[in-house]
């Protein structure tokens, strides 16, 4: 699909603090942007983008924010870009353990981020020092808990290096009208047991805004 040179970007992230962050790292450039809290979960992602995207014309939509990196695939105060976002709950529970809505037959829940802006941004973020992984990011209703839960969703997602709430509800929406979308996330924890005081969400705010910081120059 063509984006063109011009691009207008639509960034939806989950909470205040986030599009805070992200309207520090645009700076100046923020003209071509539109950046919106559209709130917690895939539903009400989907719901904010699809109302944004239908009051404005882009060319491009970003799922952005902070979330759990797995252990061995994402380091906290890292940066993970999306190879894939993939709904990791949505399917059906059976006598045989999970089955997601592809093998059901229903549909998919897997989303193919526009790569080539991926791959830009990746190098981009290497290039200025920063820690980025490319790789799956999986969209959950229940932020995982506990060991047992983490290691359940690696196996279900082999090679998942993210876990967040809202990616698949953006893509979805910006996927129904054909605009190309990313998501990109800056891991403040560790995704297992719960444990606020180890999370370091300061610093994954600012890996946030280092982050959005480099979209400009990526998007000449």
């Amino acid at each position: 699909m063509c984006v063109k040179d011009d691009r207008q970007v639509l960034i939806v992230t989950a909470v205040e603090a986030e599009r805070e962050a992200v309207l520090r790292g645009i700076g100046a450039a923020g003209a071509r942007f539109t950046v919106l809290a559209g709130g917690v979960g895939p539903a009400a992602a989907a719901a904010s983008t699809a109302a944004a995207l239908a009051r404005g014309s882009y060319d491009l939509v970003v799922s952005a924010g902070i979330a759990g990196g797995f252990p061995g695939q994402a380091e906290v105060g890292s940066l993970v870009l999306a190879s894939s976002i993939i709904a990791a709950d949505l399917g059906a529970e059976t006598e045989v353990g999970f089955m997601s809505v592809d093998e059901l037959g229903f549909g998919s829940c897997v989303m193919e981020p526009h790569m080539p802006i991926v791959q830009k941004l990746s190098v981009a973020g290497q290039q200025a020092g920063y820690r980025v992984k490319v790789g799956a990011i999986i969209t959950v209703t229940t932020v995982t808990g506990s060991a047992a839960t983490a290691s359940l969703l690696a196996e279900r997602v082999p090679g998942a290096a993210a876990e967040a709430m809202e990616g698949f509800g953006a893509a979805t929406a910006a996927q129904q009208l054909g605009i190309p979308f990313l998501e990109m996330r800056a891991i403040s924890n560790e995704v297992g047991p719960r444990n606020r005081e180890a999370w370091r969400i300061g610093d994954a705010l600012r890996m946030l805004e280092n982050a959005a910081s480099l979209l400009p120059e990526v998007l000449l």
